[in-house]
């Protein structure tokens, strides 16, 4: 692969104090210098997925929106305009790697804001830099994208797979398609018509670029009054490129907001609960109605790390706070693979490590995001294990988190709505909710079990998890978020037939 040469060739032509230099290794040292008192969350803690050896996959924490110096500011006074560093974001790409393992991460992506003429400042200086935080910190496979000023909707993950023309192919789309690339600044760039577009043309690549909504709910103004991003978006997006647009940030980031007097997100107008977008944390809500239209629509967790809270920000480093794990091998395809396919769980605060949902029926089983088939003929129980392992020591604020509750959430599947402002499953509920006593140890895990009786129809069930007393998510207000945390599974679908 020609990227990977280029790795090497920055390796071979660079010596070590020369690296230091260039990776900007005196501002990593700054900006770790408030790390103190917490134990980081270790990426050794990784433990198979489904408990066993399945291909090599384990658990891997990662995240896939985080902001470098990149993200800067354009003065478009000149033409073309003049870019500047480290206006909006400040640390350089390599300072973001080093924290991202240092907190236990195994995969990142850095996700720079678009701007004029952006695109040729991602190709001609960003992507060099990520190369060199390649030779830097090999241990955190670091992926290449942006965050795309999506037409017609609030940001997105762009990611780009790992290959030899990777920024050749972000700086296609970016130039193509984000809608403040261009300069002067295009009005056509900003419709749905045009992000639909982009998403066909993503599909039709060799390459399959993933795009993953984020912070969906920041602009909208009330409980299921939209912003920026709407149902009827998601389900036309899904619609035309269904491996490319693929879920949302369930978690966003920002979320040490409060700790410097802001709200949680970022989320001004409308909170979030329990950290999470009111598209995922409702029951019944949003995301649930994609679901019981059989979508395959995920959620994730990012930092949306701009400027640490410590020196005036409302972010945590990279993995410091929030964690989306996925099930893979340690390779850039795999763990792509992973997040296209929603072999996928959420935590806050390191609350747990890994965590397994598993349905079962006449000796067949499904995992996260897998379908179960149940023939409808013989008795049609589901068996369902919840297997979760709690952080075996401090996360980053110096606590030992301990989960107080798990709940199952079951609803329905009833196919593809007619109503594409749809936004909620009415079949949606809580069917079980679990304390300590009810599940058993196992090793270093915890394992709930539970039977859900006769199932007669297409269906799908979740897991989220909590630290507090809640019995659903409150809306956040300016309480410290290291006491408030909540994971969530992707789902397992099950059609009776």
């Amino acid at each position: 692969m020609r990227n990977k040469k280029a790795e090497e060739n920055e390796l071979s032509g660079l010596s070590r104090r020369r690296l230091v230099k260039y990776a900007g290794v005196g501002a990593t040292l700054a900006a770790a210098a408030p790390l103190v008192g917490g134990t980081p969350a270790q990426a050794d803690d990784e433990r198979k997925f489904g408990n066993g050896g399945n291909n090599g996959r384990m658990w891997r924490a990662g995240d896939h929106h985080i902001h470098s110096e990149y993200s800067g500011e354009f003065d478009t006074k000149t033409n073309p305009p003049t870019f500047h560093k480290g206006a909006d974001a400040v640390y350089p790409i390599v300072t973001n790697a080093i924290m991202a393992k240092y907190f236990g991460l195994t995969w990142a992506m850095c996700t720079d804001h678009g701007g004029p003429t952006h695109s040729k400042v991602n190709l001609e200086q960003a992507y060099p830099d990520l190369l060199r935080s390649r030779v830097l910190v090999p241990e955190v496979l670091q992926f290449w994208g942006m965050e795309l000023d999506a037409p017609a909707l609030d940001h997105h993950t762009l990611m780009i797979p790992h290959h030899a023309d990777e920024a050749k192919q972000l700086f296609e789309l970016e130039s193509r398609f984000a809608k403040y690339d261009a300069f002067p600044t295009d009005p056509a760039r900003d419709t749905e018509a045009k992000m639909v577009e982009f998403l066909k043309t993503a599909r039709d690549m060799r390459q399959k670029p993933l795009v993953i909504a984020h912070h969906a709910s920041r602009s909208a103004t009330g409980l299921g009054v939209w912003g920026q991003d709407t149902p009827r978006e998601f389900r036309n997006g899904n619609n035309a490129a269904p491996d490319i647009y693929v879920g949302f940030e369930g978690a966003p980031g920002h979320q040490a907001g409060p700790l410097n007097g802001g709200a949680r997100g970022g989320y001004g107008n409308h909170p979030t609960y329990g950290g999470f977008d009111q598209m995922t944390a409702m029951v019944g809500g949003l995301w649930d109605s994609l679901l019981g239209e059989g979508r395959h629509w995920w959620i994730t967790a990012t930092s949306d790390s701009h400027v640490h809270w410590t020196r005036g920000g409302s972010d945590f480093w990279p993995g410091e706070y929030s964690k989306t794990y996925v099930a893979a091998r340690q390779d850039y395809g795999d763990i792509m693979d992973a997040l296209r396919n929603g072999r996928i769980f959420v935590t806050t605060g390191d609350l747990i490590t890994a965590l397994d949902v598993t349905a079962s029926s006449q000796g067949r089983k499904a995992t996260v995001s897998e379908t179960l088939q149940v023939n409808s003929r013989n008795r049609n129980d589901v068996e369902v294990e919840i297997r979760f392992r709690p952080l075996d020591g401090e996360n980053a604020n110096g606590d030992r988190p301990e989960v107080r509750r798990v709940d199952l959430i079951v609803g329905q599947v009833t196919g593809v709505s007619a109503d594409l402002d749809a936004a909620t499953n009415p079949t949606t509920k809580v069917v079980a909710r679990f304390g300590p006593r009810d599940w058993r140890r196992q090793g270093d895990d915890y394992v709930i079990k539970h039977t859900l009786r006769d199932v007669g129809q297409d269906s799908y069930l979740r897991v989220r998890g909590t630290s507090t007393d809640e019995m659903e998510p409150q809306a956040d207000g300016k309480e410290s978020p290291w006491e408030d945390l909540w994971f969530y599974s992707n789902p397992v679908f099950i059609r009776v037939r």
